[in-house]
């Protein structure tokens, strides 16, 4: 080969993509191109369906949705006027703002103002440094964590307000007042996000020096799915003043997940103010769910090992999944609760309850336990635990929690999700006007009862498909790392997550 063949190819491995010709073999999720422009373009139109269908005008959800050949059809009107009035009742009943209603200027600078804050503690609180895991190209990023003490130090702030303020407190106000505004910039952040990663994953070379490299199935080179699923692993960016922040590894657990608790508490605040009392159901969902968060914030370096920071690219799945699904759809529970209270009674309450608590201790004990054997398998804790040596260099844990299932840990995180859902009960109401106090409303469950159930219900149905879709995806991952070992690892724990059935 001459010299002058050996710069040109020379040349053209530093411009190759990274991850190119390294990585695995990865074929579509998601339903490939088609599932992506769906999710990509439908999931914010879910969000936008529950925030109107159940409302706090007429009812949750809309009454007239109960008799859609009443709304459509009528002897007096014709089938346009039939449809033009449906749509007008539709607009009415949800409180529909209008399109230029769906955002406004307070609630973009709200927002930006939280998002801006979230970057000021990351940067201004003490912080635990920690290296990720090990990157196919060689070398590991460290991470900045504090998000515990970002979130105590907020919620000791929003107690303060509320303290002095009550219900009245303005963060509550502005988030009840602003709801679709702020979920609707939440969304168009997420769009510029993803946009914005998509574009500068372009500029990810060989034998960069800042360990940028492209997901393994994150360029395959169909725009609509690597816009989705997300092309570079890690997109980093350096922010004037603050320094370089890993974009997925803050919108993970910062503004979305945190923000998630500020929502239900501000319909706990909408309730008291409505009613002058808090139901046993909202002190459970704020529980059950405000410990799921904290938990997840305290324990913010195990991220690094998850799929979502070892395999997955940033795209609009993770962004529109971080800022907008999970704060917006997660909350509904609260939501419907600040409208409808129901109160449970104790014997009720403490079965929720303590439903809620045991899936907890098999979440946390089952992660616990793997982390504590990542760590130190030789720790008194674990050394007795038994396992399989792969060829990888990797131990898969066959027996203590891991011996029961597969993916122990998605059976707790999934029973913990009935304590979110369950105080709802059967959920559905109306909202009349009263006769006897002009001005006031009443909250019914008249002919509405159970109707509710697919928005109140809806995170525990949707989180079995996600667990168990995840589960799947992770299944893959292990066969193609581990090869025979996770088959020899399979015979010996055979169920994936729920012991004896699944």
């Amino acid at each position: 080969m001459t010299t002058q063949r050996r710069r040109e190819k020379a040349a053209a491995a530093a411009v190759e993509p990274v991850g190119a010709g390294k990585s695995e073999a990865h074929g579509y999720e998601f339903g490939g191109p088609i599932g992506a422009f769906v999710l990509t373009f439908g999931l914010p139109f879910v969000c936008y369906a529950f925030a109107f269908l159940c409302n706090d005008v007429s009812g949750c959800p809309a009454p007239s949705l109960l008799s859609p050949s009443k709304l459509f059809s009528s002897p007096a009107l014709s089938a346009q006027s039939g449809r033009q009035h449906a749509l007008a009742t539709l607009k009415r009943e949800t409180g529909w703002p209008g399109v230029g209603g769906l955002i406004s200027v307070e609630a973009v600078l709200g927002t930006l103002a939280w998002y801006g804050w979230s970057l000021l503690l990351h940067v201004l609180l003490p912080a635990q440094e920690v290296e990720g895991t090990e990157l196919a190209t060689g070398g590991r990023l460290k991470y900045r964590f504090n998000s515990f003490s970002s979130a105590l130090v907020t919620l000791f702030l929003c107690a303060a307000g509320s303290w002095a303020l009550g219900p009245n407190f303005q963060l509550w106000t502005f988030i009840n007042t602003h709801y679709v505004q702020i979920l609707t910039t939440n969304v168009l952040i997420a769009y510029f996000l993803s946009t914005y990663t998509y574009l500068r994953s372009f500029s990810v070379k060989r034998g960069n020096t800042s360990h940028r490299e492209l997901a393994a199935g994150g360029h395959t080179g169909n725009i609509i799915y690597d816009f989705f699923i997300g092309r570079e692993l890690n997109p980093r960016v350096t922010v004037p003043y603050l320094g370089e922040i890993d974009i997925k590894a803050f919108m993970e657990l910062r503004p979305g997940m945190l923000g998630w608790i500020l929502l239900n508490l501000a319909y706990t605040a909408k309730q008291y103010k409505s009613y002058g009392y808090i139901t046993d159901s909202m002190l459970i969902v704020n529980f059950t769910q405000t410990l799921y968060v904290l938990d997840a914030l305290y324990m913010e370096s195990a991220i690094l090992t998850t799929m979502d920071l070892t395999r997955d690219g940033f795209g609009f799945m993770l962004a529109f999944g971080d800022l907008a699904w999970l704060p917006f759809t997660y909350s509904l529970q609260a939501r419907y609760l600040s409208v409808h209270p129901v109160i449970l009674g104790p014997w009720y309450a403490l079965a929720i309850l303590g439903m809620g608590l045991g899936g907890y201790i098999i979440f946390r004990g089952s992660n616990s336990q793997k982390n504590a054997f990542r760590t130190n398998p030789d720790d008194p804790s674990v050394a007795h635990l038994e396992y399989i040596q792969t060829a990888s260099g990797a131990k898969l844990l066959t027996s203590g929690w891991w011996g029961r299932a597969r993916h122990i840990n998605y059976l707790g995180d999934w029973l913990l999700s009935w304590s979110y859902c369950l105080p709802t009960l059967f959920s559905g109401y109306r909202l009349t006007n009263s006769i006897l106090t002009p001005g006031s409303r009443l909250v019914t469950t008249d002919g509405m009862a159970g109707w509710a159930i697919p928005v109140t219900y809806f995170y525990l149905l949707y989180f079995a498909v996600l667990l168990v879709h995840r589960e799947r995806r992770d299944e893959e991952k292990c066969r193609r790392k581990y090869g025979r070992d996770w088959e020899k690892y399979v015979a010996k724990v055979p169920y994936r997550i729920i012991p004896g059935v699944y």
